[in-house]
This record gives structure tokens, sequence and C-alpha cells, in this order.
């Protein structure tokens, strides 16, 4: 039986939206403004009106989880009558379905194996090998991630044309069109074919795509701000016939340029389908009005926008916290503070979040929280000390401070590699448990008794000569234990496996391991941080109870919390230079989509606050408020206290009057402050 109230609990723009079935339809989704009901009511009233049978209808999300939850709500409202709605899914579960029932159009068998990361990785490897690419400067997840990259482009290896400024697609291309010819010899697609190849089906065979756009009477589709090219131009050709096709999202809140999206099918909607009827969702059923008139002034700055004003029926609330702190540390402290003496008598612990720009920002909080026994989680990430590249440099430590640790030695005897692989690891095993050794005497007495195989007794060699080096720097050289790490980073040839390799993930890597230093500057030696973070790693990880959640703001992205925490709000760090580098304006309005989906993930409580001074790599700087602070609006804003004892006493803080800033890519920041207070 189908409920008859889906329509009643709609405000106007919602109702509108539901109601009108025929032509194009953009539907501009502010924060928090019931995009998923409006897209389920308007499945029922599709089918309630008998516009189309359920199976006419195609309904599209990003996740599975999203889509579960459409099916849902649908068959909450349909009851039985949801059954036959047998495409709502995601692009590629849709996709596949597509590409099963026409394999043979794409040279493959209708019981392909879509492989997963780990398969795509292990083909490449193999791929590198055969063509003498090294993969210690190219790593396997960089070259799938640019030929991902061309797929979502809709190119095939006959149809890239090279970027002539990236020396690393002229490498990859050939690659490219060995691993697409052996995904086909394999009966095989990776994700990025499953669009890839339904596309050009649809393109070549006229026939097909005439069966599936005149099906398809009416085509919905989730947080389309987020859609690559090849899945706008799948839509496109799907909705050729009957052109009733829907799209929800909100331009605002895109900020997944780095997997491919592209805000301009958003943006261009209304030009690409013609007669297209725009509808704004701006009443928000989250947020007090004081986060959204925060949020709303500083997306306002945006120029390649939709534009919208969202409002509330909830109160004004509290005004949004600014915070200034002298540094890193005391913002974290001042976080710590702010939560127990204040929101967690009022809040749980599971409703506050801390959200930052880059996930190496956790380890000052982490260290605090732990420090006063505050539970936390990491959501989307690893907790700071668990980090692979971070447990590696303690392995590193731990080896130096003390022989006999053995779990160390396994840990980083070959890491980077050295040529000792897991026979010469067993061989000396076996020598240790025969002879009651540590795994380092074993391997020395192995080296001296000629029992290494000469490849890896190279390698060992040098680690082992390398050990008793770095002991030396700190007991008789007396080197720092900040020092002394930097020392091995270089010496171990660690740094320059992370600098010379190309791979996605190793600026963050990086990012760590410089945090990790700057963290090693609190501890007066090598055994007191030791200890520290083996009780920092001690905790137990399945710790029931409510936490505190840290995470980016990228991860935070469709979830919500009573109250929101947004530290390092500086020049650099956020927006983040490397998006100015390399996008220019395009990056910087992504940066501020970015602090606006960070805004408004909180409903009740938003706390923003920046540092004077951060230490980085060993060294403190000078730090810039966010230019996004000025952009925020003062009539809802509390400052704390800090603004006028500090900022306002020009003997506490200096700066260069004479400072001069480019219009549109430097914040004056102190400098606009200082005017402001004064």
């Amino acid at each position: 039986m189908i409920n008859k109230d889906y329509l009643g609990n709609l405000n106007e723009p919602q109702k509108e939206a539901v109601l009108h079935l025929d032509g194009p339809l953009l539907i501009v989704a502010g924060a928090g403004s019931g995009k998923t009901k409006v897209l389920t009511s308007r499945i029922a009233n599709i089918i309630k009106e008998k516009k189309a049978f359920p199976n006419q209808i195609l309904a599209v999300t990003f996740t599975n989880k999203a889509a579960k939850e459409m099916q849902n709500r649908v068959s909450n409202i349909l009851g039985s009558a949801a059954i036959g709605l047998s495409w709502l899914g995601t692009f590629h579960s849709i996709c596949a379905k597509l590409l099963r029932k026409h394999a043979s159009a794409a040279n493959l068998n209708s019981n392909f194996t879509i492989i997963d990361t780990d398969d795509q990785i292990r083909l490449i490897k193999n791929i590198c090998k055969a063509e003498n690419v090294d993969i210690k400067q190219l790593s396997p997840r960089f070259i799938l991630a640019i030929i991902d990259r061309w797929k979502n482009k809709g190119y095939y290896p006959s149809e890239v044309i090279i970027n002539k400024k990236d020396i690393y697609e002229k490498t990859i291309l050939p690659l490219y069109r060995i691993y697409q010819q052996k995904l086909i010899d394999l009966n095989s697609c990776d994700f990025g074919d499953l669009i890839l190849h339904t596309v050009e089906i649809l393109e070549k065979f006229s026939d097909i795509r005439e069966i599936y756009s005149k099906n398809f009477k009416y085509i919905l589709v989730d947080e389309y701000q987020d859609t690559n090219f090849i899945q706008s131009k799948w839509l496109n050709l799907l909705s050729e016939k009957n052109k009733n096709i829907c799209c929800v999202g909100d331009d605002d809140q895109s900020i997944y340029s780095w997997r491919g999206a592209e805000i301009k099918n958003f943006l261009e909607f209304d030009q690409v389908y013609e007669n297209t009827k725009v509808i704004r969702l701006e009443q928000n059923y989250r947020s007090s009005q004081n986060i959204l008139s925060v949020a709303s002034n500083l997306i306002a700055n945006n120029k390649n926008r939709v534009g919208k004003t969202l409002t509330t029926t909830m109160e004004e609330g509290d005004l949004v916290q600014l915070n200034c702190f002298k540094n890193g540390k005391d913002e974290a402290i001042g976080v710590s503070d702010e939560i127990e003496k204040k929101i967690k008598k009022k809040f749980s612990y599971n409703n506050v979040a801390i959200l930052v720009r880059a996930i190496f920002q956790t380890r000052e909080f982490e260290e605090r929280f732990l420090k006063i026994g505050m539970p936390y989680r990491i959501l989307g990430g690893t907790k700071f000390y668990e980090r692979a590249e971070i447990k590696d440099c303690v392995a590193y430590l731990r080896l130096i401070h003390q022989e006999k640790d053995d779990l160390s030695f396994e840990r980083i005897v070959n890491n980077p590699k050295r040529a000792i692989g897991d026979s010469t690891l067993k061989n000396i095993h076996e020598f240790a448990k025969e002879n009651n050794l540590n795994l380092e005497r074993a391997s020395n007495k192995m080296l001296e008794q000629n029992h290494i195989k000469p490849k890896a007794k190279i390698g060992l060699s040098l680690f082992i000569n390398s050990l008793n080096k770095w002991r030396n720097d700190l007991k008789i050289k007396k080197s720092n234990h900040v020092k002394l790490l930097q020392i091995v980073l270089d010496e171990s040839g660690y740094s320059a496996m992370l600098k010379n390799k190309k791979d996605l993930d190793n600026e963050n890597r990086l990012e760590n391991i410089k945090e990790l230093l700057s963290a090693m500057k609190e501890f007066d030696n090598l055994e007191s941080f030791l200890e520290h973070v083996s009780l920092a790693t001690s905790v137990d990880q399945e710790w029931q109870g409510e936490k505190v959640n840290m995470m980016t703001m990228h991860a935070a992205k469709g979830l919500e919390f009573e109250v929101v925490f947004l530290p390092g709000w500086e020049e650099g760090l956020f927006p983040h230079q490397k998006s100015i580098e390399e996008k220019g304006q395009k990056g910087l309005e992504e940066e501020r989509r970015l602090a606006y989906v960070g805004i408004t993930r909180a409903k009740q409580k938003a706390i923003i606050s920046f540092s004077m001074n951060r230490f980085y790599q060993g060294d403190w700087i000078d730090s810039m408020a966010s230019r996004f602070i000025d952009e925020l609006p003062e009539q809802n804003l509390e400052k704390n206290s800090f603004f006028d004892d500090e900022v306002s006493n020009e003997e506490d803080f200096e700066f260069n009057q004479d400072f001069e800033v480019e219009e549109g890519t430097r914040s004056p920041g102190w400098i606009r402050y200082q005017k402001r207070i004064k």
C-alpha cells in the first residue's frame, strides 16, 4: 500500500520538485535541505501518478550506502510497489548490469570479472616488470591513478593526447595500452571500464541506446556535483529520448576534483539540457541561523556557483566562535578544555567532531587527548602513531635504542628495499633460534660465516653498519634524538624513497614524518619519547563508549554533528598552498567550498580557530590567519579574549606595515585584524 502522506511533510520548494515531472530538472539542494527525502518522494509520486512503472525509473547514487537508504525510504512509502525498482543503484553497479547484457559489444563475455585494486596493482607490477619500468620510481598506484583519470575523461589508449608538461604520461601511455589489452585477454574489467565500455556501446550501437533511452522514462541522480565527464556523458545518452532527467546536488559542496569530479557538469546543466527547470532547496533542517549565515557569507565569495541563500526555522543559536591561539599546542589544549569544561555537559562525545584540512594535524590533538584521557576516534584514517611511515620511523629508533627489538628489526631490515627477501629473513630467524641470539646478532654471525647470499649480503652489511654508526651518533657524538631521526631517514634512503617515488600518498607520508619530528622536540631524550609512543599505542582500540570524532573535512561530507571544531585556519594550511599553486582560482574556490562543507556539518555550535605560530619541520614559523577568516561576517562571530589581550598589543606581535599583498593570492591576515580591532 502506498503511504498517501508522503507529500504532507514537504515544504513548498520540496513539493514543487516532487510534482514537477516533465522535462529536465536541476534541484540545487543546500546543506541539510532534505534532498534524499525529495528524491524518494519523487520516485513514489512518479509511480503513484502512473507516469512510469518501477523498472522504467533509473535512480543513480555514488555509494551503496546511499542506494540502500534510498531503497528503504521508497519501500516505506510504496510498500510492495517498490519491488520493481530494479534500476536503483550506484553508477558502477548499474553499468555492470548493462555491460553484462551487452558484453560481446565490448569484446567481453557476460561472465567477465570485475577486478579490485589489489588485482590492478598486481597486474600493473607484472607489466612494469616486463617493460623494465622501475616501480620504485613510478608506483603502480600512481600509474593506475593516471589511467583512471584518462578513463574518467572517456579516453581509451588510442584516444589519449599526452600532456607535454607531464613528464610521466609518456611512460604511462604504453603501459595503459598493454594493461587494457590484458584486461580484455583476462575477460576482466576494472571499475573505470564499467562506465567507459558502457558509454562506448551506447555511442556505437544506436539500437541498444534507443532501447534504454526509451525504457528509462525518468532518470534521477544524487550528488550530481560529484560526477565526472564520462558519468555525465552516460546520463546524457540515456536521457536522449525522454529528457526527464532530474539531478540533485549542491555546487557549493563540490570538493572532489582530485577524484575527477567536474563542477561544470552542475553549473552548465541548463546549457546541456534545454528548458531546464531549476528549483532551489534553501530551507536547512540541520544548523542554527548563525552557522548558516557564516557559511553563506563565506561561500558567496566564490564566483563559479549557481547561488542560493540558506535559511532555517531553528533559533539564531550561539554565535560562531573564532579563537586565536599562540601556537598549535595551545590550540589543542584550548579545544580539549572547551570540550571538557563546557561541551560534554550538554553533548555526548559522539556528537562532537574535530575537522582538519590535512590528516597530519590530528597529531597534536591526539597527544593532548591521550594525556588527559579523553577518548577519540579517527574516522576515514589511521591514528597518528599507527600510520605505516610513523611506525617505520619509530622502529628505526627502537632498534637503535636496543638491539634485542626483533620486531623492529623485522619491520625495517628491508625497508627501504635492500635485497633482503623472505628466504633470507627466514634463514636469519632459524639461525637466531638455534643459537639463542637476537636477529641483529644472528645477522652479524651469519655475515661473518658467509651464510648470506651475495646480493642480500651487501644490503644486510650496509644495514648492520648503519645501525652501529647511528648508535655511535647517539651515544658518542651526543646527537639529539630529533637530529638522529633526520640522519637515519637520510642515510637509510627512507626519505629518498618517499621523495623520489611518484606516489599519490607520499606527500601525506612526508607531512606526517615532519609532524613526528615536531612531536619529538617536546621530549628530552630518545628514551622518554619511545616510552611516550609505547603508552600512546597501548590504548585499547576497542574501548567501548563515547568518543570525540576526528577526521578531515573531505571525510566529513555527508555527516553532521552537534558541535564542530575547525582548527588550523591559516594561510598555506587552509586554503592549502598546493591547491592554489596547482589550480589557481579554481583551487581557491574548491578550498572555500571545503570550508563551507566543514561549517555546515555543525548543528548547534561551530568553533573556528587558528594559531599565531606553528612548529613545522623542527622550526617555529609565524602564521597568518586564513583569508577565509576575513570573509566571515562580524555580526555572527564571537571572538575569544586573546584577540583583545594579545593581537591589539603591538609589543606582543610584530608585523611588517609595508607588507604588500597581491590581490587574490595572499591574505593580509593579521594586518586586517589589527585595523579591525583598533
